[in-house]
């Protein structure tokens, strides 16, 4: 089956750019073209007027992972039993929702600067669950993400079944000031087409080694070309290991996920013509579910650690997966309502912390987004940017001191553990599919 993402395919598609031919110089060379390298061209355009900026990418700019995500833009994650008021990790938590509710003003600014169209709706979303078992110690949750600055309330039963249109959900905390949903591939986009004249893109080149020149300077090589640099931001997140970085403490997932066609008047007004919303599970394998502007419902429950991409064998089985949750939330749609399935990748550590660093003079990376990546992508961006330029400010040590993605294992040893840890995690999420 064809591997299509929905929301690439409801945006209009931008003029396609030039691969890289022959050799080029900048005094900025960027590395991936999704959320978090825009970003950065973004802020060294307004940082450096006069300077060239040369952005790479592999594949088409803006339909990478950044378009492909569920476009929730997180401020406020749902805190960890140790992370509670209280409680010995909350200091960190407390860090963390500030660097996310940075992260989130970012979208916005990024958005009002840009004249971005991309559905954004600034309304919060739920932390749900069909298994009240799932979403325990709730005050104690509650109390935690206002003392933090988030709006959070709690709502079960039938309240909770007239704001979704579904009654699979038992119970659930409504989480807003700060956390936000959007269509993330029409705000990829918008990044995209808003780019300054100073910054020069090319699509479908592939950065196959870096290597310090005699001169200083740092090339960039591909197979059709090469691009020296005087600094280099690697914003490849998922993909870090192909600009020769493989320390990042950081490894891929793999999720797929499937969109709907439009539900027809009738089926929404059987909804009770709801609000659009968005539900993030409380388990890491659980359904991430989204009822859209346009009345389609997204759905992704699976997660998956690989070493190789899903084949289309394996997608449509993947579509069937979707299938089986989107019943268990509407029973009137089946397979046959999917328009669009595709996959993605997530750039994911041990500790749930980024890689954020000066990886050797002149070079600089971020990755690690660990789902978060929309809002997150977009402050990293404009902080890697700043590092990079030698500027300082409390946001960007913040974010520096948060930036312990944690030790892994050498492979085959962590494919191992991996695997046995996602069996497990996906036996724990059962009820929440």
């Amino acid at each position: 089956m064809k591997n299509q993402c929905g929301w690439i395919a409801l945006a209009d598609t931008s003029p396609s750019r030039e691969h890289l031919a022959g050799s080029q110089k900048a005094d900025w060379l960027i590395i991936g073209a999704g959320i978090t390298g825009l970003c950065a061209a973004h802020s060294l355009a307004e940082m450096h007027p006069q300077a060239r900026i040369v952005i790479v990418d592999r594949q088409r700019a803006a339909q990478g992972a950044s378009a492909r995500n569920s476009g929730f833009a997180v401020a406020h994650e749902n805190p960890a039993t140790s992370e509670l008021l209280g409680r010995s990790g909350f200091a960190g938590y407390q860090l963390d929702s500030s660097i996310g509710l940075a992260a989130s003003q970012e979208v916005r600014t990024r958005i009002a600067r840009h004249s971005i169209e991309c559905e954004y709706r600034d309304s919060g979303y739920y932390f749900a669950v069909n298994d009240p078992d799932k979403l325990q110690q709730i005050e104690a949750k509650l109390q935690t993400l206002n003392a933090v600055g988030a709006s959070a309330q709690f709502v079960q039963g039938p309240q909770l079944a007239q704001k979704l249109g579904t009654e699979h959900y038992t119970a659930a905390i409504w989480c807003g000031n700060g956390n936000a949903l959007l269509q993330p591939a029409k705000y990829v986009k918008g990044l995209l087409d808003a780019l300054p004249d100073a910054v020069s893109l090319y699509e479908n080149t592939a950065i196959s080694s870096l290597e310090r020149m005699s001169n200083g300077l740092i090339r960039a090589n591909s197979p059709n070309g090469n691009v020296e640099a005087k600094q280099v931001l690697v914003c490849l997140n998922a993909f870090i290991p192909r600009a020769g970085i493989s320390h990042s403490h950081t490894f891929a997932m793999e999720l797929s996920a499937s969109l709907t066609r439009p539900l027809t008047d009738q089926e929404f007004a059987a909804l009770g013509s709801v609000e659009p919303w968005g539900v993030l599970s409380t388990r890491p394998l659980g359904a991430t579910v989204r009822l859209t502007p346009d009345r389609r419902v997204m759905i992704r429950n699976t997660a998956e650690y690989r070493t190789k991409d899903l084949s289309e064998s394996n997608l449509l089985k993947r579509r069937e997966h979707h299938a089986v949750g989107l019943q268990r939330r509407f029973p009137g749609l089946s397979v046959r309502d999917i328009q669009y399935t595709w996959t993605g990748h997530l750039s994911a550590s041990r500790s749930g912390q980024p890689y954020f660093a000066s990886v050797q003079p002149g070079i600089f990376a971020v990755a690690g987004c660990n789902g978060s990546g929309l809002a997150r992508g977009s402050l990293w961006g404009r902080l890697l940017a700043e590092l990079a330029s030698g500027a300082s400010s409390p946001l960007l040590q913040s974010v520096m001191e948060r930036a312990q993605p944690g030790w892994l294992p050498p492979r085959p040893f962590f494919d191992i553990g991996a695997a046995v840890r996602m069996r497990v995690e996906a036996i724990r999420a059962r009820t929440e599919i």
